[in-house]
């Protein structure tokens, strides 16, 4: 979906800015393509600098109660020092490398209901406007997805997704909010956990899997949730056996619910690089060597219908597609700025 719009702080007659993006779904650290289509209006403008900014739909919580805001998480700048002469129309390509933490936004094309956005500033002979928003759709990693799948293979039942302000403690998180995808419980692990979290904390050369699970009533004092973090490789997608891997993590992750509380984790310099997962210090690792699972192309398939399906009953995909425009459109109405990423 493409928003064009007048901008409104040069008034009747100012130039229009439309951005297209190229493709498909993004990646997370992949590239982004499209281009920048100006049209001049009722008299010559000097285009001092045209940016993209993205924007993401983010929670914050507070002490008894939880709000909604727009993030900046990165900002490219792609033209800008030139005369754009009346009624003029001039093309700017573009390609940018998303961070590698962008949020995923769909899984196997069915909307998680996670809102991110490309917004285009055109500062134009001294003023500046938000001309242009568009939907961005990102795809997760194959070593996303494999794990993904192999949830849904167990039995776990997507619940929800949401961005979440802050940071996870002891990681290697670049962004300031990170992404959690809510599960409800396979059947076998439904006595000691109401509710999976998972977090992907992507990097250059793998990911930290964060699962927090949520305790049964009864089983511990308030505040003593299960949390746990396995590092995997990019290349360990071709190598292992996810199925039963995963399943490992879950059996870890319940047996530490009953025995331990929370775990201390483990740092991002803990990442096995040779393509097997680094547990943490309760349990060790089962690498599996010379398993394998269903072929990748059967598993996207099929193998994480359960997950799918739960999207589908979950959310209507057009609703997420037209709130891109009303939630960030919105937030300038009112007046709000953005939130810029923390600096680390």
């Amino acid at each position: 979906m493409v928003f064009k719009r007048l901008l409104g702080s040069l008034g009747v007659g100012g130039p229009t800015v439309d951005t297209v993006l190229e493709g498909g779904p993004a990646l997370p650290g992949g590239s982004l393509r499209g281009e920048v289509r100006l049209v001049g209006g009722k008299a010559d403008f000097d285009i001092e600098q045209i940016a993209l900014d993205l924007v993401a739909r983010v929670e914050a919580e507070h002490d008894e109660s939880e709000e909604e805001g727009a993030v900046r998480f990165d900002r490219v700048v792609v033209g800008g020092g030139f005369r754009l002469a009346e009624g003029e129309r001039r093309s700017i390509p573009f390609s940018m490398t998303l961070p590698w933490e962008t949020p995923v936004t769909e899984l196997h094309g069915q909307s998680l209901g996670i809102v991110l956005g490309v917004r285009t500033e055109l500062s134009v002979a001294g003023a500046k406007d938000k001309g242009d928003l568009d939907q961005l759709v990102v795809r997760p990693l194959p070593v996303q997805e494999a794990v993904l799948e192999a949830l849904g293979q167990l039995g776990f039942g997507f619940k929800s997704a949401d961005l979440e302000y802050g940071r996870i403690g002891g990681t290697g998180q670049q962004l300031p909010f990170y992404q959690e995808i809510e599960l409800s419980p396979a059947p076998q692990y439904a006595h000691a956990m109401r509710e999976v979290e998972v977090t992907f904390l992507v990097n250059p050369g793998g990911m930290e899997v964060v699962l927090e699970a949520d305790k049964p009533s009864g089983l511990f004092p308030s505040g003593h949730d299960a949390l746990t973090r396995f590092a995997v490789s990019h290349q360990s997608v071709s190598h292992y056996d996810w199925h039963t891997e995963v399943d490992s993590w879950v059996r870890q992750l319940a047996a530490t619910h009953r025995t331990h509380g929370v775990p201390a984790p483990h740092g991002p310099s803990d990442l096995h690089h040779a393509g097997h997962p680094h547990k943490s210090d309760h349990g060790h690792s089962d690498h599996h060597n010379g398993r394998s699972g269903p072929g990748m192309g059967t598993v996207v398939a099929a193998g994480a219908a359960g997950l799918a399906v739960g999207v589908v009953g979950g959310m209507v995909a057009a609703e997420v597609v037209d709130e891109v425009g009303d939630f960030f459109e919105g937030d300038d109405e009112e007046g709000e700025e953005e939130q810029e990423p923390e600096e680390d």
